[in-house]
């Protein structure tokens, strides 16, 4: 399936005229409408004044009736509008570090961080991240992975509405951190999913979300592989979704009946699409597992329309199947990290289309895009996401705030890159690779970073090739979760 990203206008556009186009429909129902109600109202009194003995049905008032009644016939009929159509946008992780807590400006203000990727996450429908990270207070940073408010507060203000809470850091501040996390998710005004402060919250919300947006009726439920290694303390089992039985472990056992428990609550409800948030895979790594594709046909056979992953801090294959209206996008990669490990200075922010048909109430997954996305340093040493098209149009043309030269040189090999991981061939998939020569990984690199599989903790997602450089000199770490 060959994906829409290297005109980012063209889809506005296409999209401003679907809107257009919708808006007119809208007019014309409410004309008809208001039309439908002059007819009631004239026959009304008519009626009435018969039924007074004001108007004798006799001679030509009675003409007059009968030439009246055929058009209030007629203009009672209110058509319905023939479809609707919403844009559901997920962004990947939002990894809270030492550098990331700073990247905020000097009063610690975070809006120009994701400033330039606004129009993609403030025009959606619905718009979803992963936050992988606490709320619980200073120290702020990799201490205990702790991030101010303004940064959610700065997600919020870009147009995120619903937060991924079930991934590696749920739990590492206690059930207790967890909690405050979620409290505060909400006081920035998003939701959260996947996980909860108390098991009576999880039941109460049956452990995921239901949305009606403009009459769809959308679910999204989240789940996590793991939480670096540790367990859900005793009584708080239902705290976090988790895939797999020994999640705190070897992620070998996919738990089949605790996912299947909670699609089939979702279906009960009657959604008309259901989106899976899912972290899953391994760090770092090319590789999608047997047991990811497992799980995949699991959701699919449940229900579920669209999966939608994190975790891997790369980009990995994005699969839209047209015919059957489902998307499995393996991995989005990071909407905001440290990147300085190769692969990871650029990721995708992806968007499904859905349509409903409201003579037949048939909805589905029509269309789905994704726009690449890069990590990049600004002038203060501050880290800004920017959309690549935009980015290389503005060098290219000399604007005033373009990047610099080196950063131009890496968004237009990483773009390149992006398409090669979301949409592989034969000769691309899995491939190693290494940045473009003279390239810096996410512009405060080593040149020459190896770029591929290199996680191998996970013991069901083995990979190929460990990084070989970068400033951090990792070897491959293996993941926890």
């Amino acid at each position: 399936m060959a994906f829409d990203y290297y005109d980012p206008e063209q889809r506005r556009q296409r999209r401003a005229a679907k809107k257009k186009e919708r808006e007119r429909e809208r007019r014309q129902l409410r004309n008809r409408l208001l039309l439908a109600g002059v007819v009631i109202l004239v026959c009304g009194g008519l009626i009435f004044a018969v039924s007074q003995g004001w108007i004798s049905l006799d001679g030509q008032e009675s003409s007059s009736v009968s030439q009246t009644d055929p058009g209030a016939t007629e203009g009672t009929t209110v058509p319905r509008q023939p479809e609707t159509v919403i844009h559901i946008v997920a962004a990947g992780d939002v990894n809270v570090t030492d550098t990331t807590v700073n990247a905020g400006d000097a009063a610690g203000d975070f809006s120009r961080v994701f400033m330039d990727v606004l129009p993609l996450l403030a025009d959606a429908d619905l718009t979803c991240v992963n936050f992988e990270g606490n709320l619980v207070g200073p120290p702020y940073g990799a201490a205990n992975f702790s991030a101010p408010q303004a940064m959610v507060q700065a997600l919020a203000a870009a147009g995120v509405d619903v937060v991924q809470m079930a991934n590696s850091r749920s739990i590492t501040n206690g059930i207790s951190g967890l909690a405050t996390t979620i409290q505060a998710i909400r006081n920035a005004g998003m939701e959260a999913v996947g996980a909860y402060a108390t098991p009576a919250e999880f039941r109460s919300s049956g452990g995921y979300l239901m949305r009606d947006i403009q009459g769809i009726r959308v679910a999204i439920v989240a789940f996590t592989k793991g939480m670096s290694g540790m367990a859900l303390p005793e009584d708080n089992e239902d705290c976090v979704n988790v895939l797999y039985t020994d999640y705190d472990t070897e992620y070998q056992h996919i738990d089949r009946e605790g996912i299947t428990r909670l699609l089939r609550n979702i279906a009960q409800e009657e959604p008309d699409v259901t989106i899976a948030l899912l972290h899953w895979g391994s760090e770092y790594n090319d590789t999608i597992s047997d047991s990811q594709k497992a799980i995949q046909e699991l959701m699919f056979q449940e229900g579920v329309d669209a999966i939608i992953g994190t975790h891997p801090h790369y980009v990995q294959q994005i699969i839209y199947d047209p015919e059957a209206g489902t998307v499995v996008a393996y991995s989005l990669g990071d909407l905001l990290s440290d990147a300085t490990r190769a692969g990871t200075e650029y990721a995708v922010v992806l968007d499904l289309e859905i349509t409903k048909d409201n003579e037949y109430g048939q909805t589905r997954i029509t269309g789905c895009t994704y726009t690449p996305i890069s990590i990049v340093n600004d002038d203060s040493g501050g880290l800004r996401v920017l959309r690549m098209a935009e980015a290389l149009y503005a060098y290219e043309s000399r604007n005033v705030d373009r990047v610099s030269q080196q950063t131009y040189e890496d968004m237009v090999y990483a773009q390149q890159r992006v398409r090669e991981r979301a949409e592989p061939t034969e000769a691309t998939d899995g491939e190693d690779e290494t940045t473009a020569p003279g390239t810096t990984a996410g512009n405060t690199g080593t040149s020459g970073t190896t770029e591929g599989a290199g996680d191998t903790g996970d013991t069901e997602d083995t990979g190929t090739t460990g990084d070989t450089g970068g400033t951090t000199g990792g070897t491959g770490q293996p993941s926890t979760g």
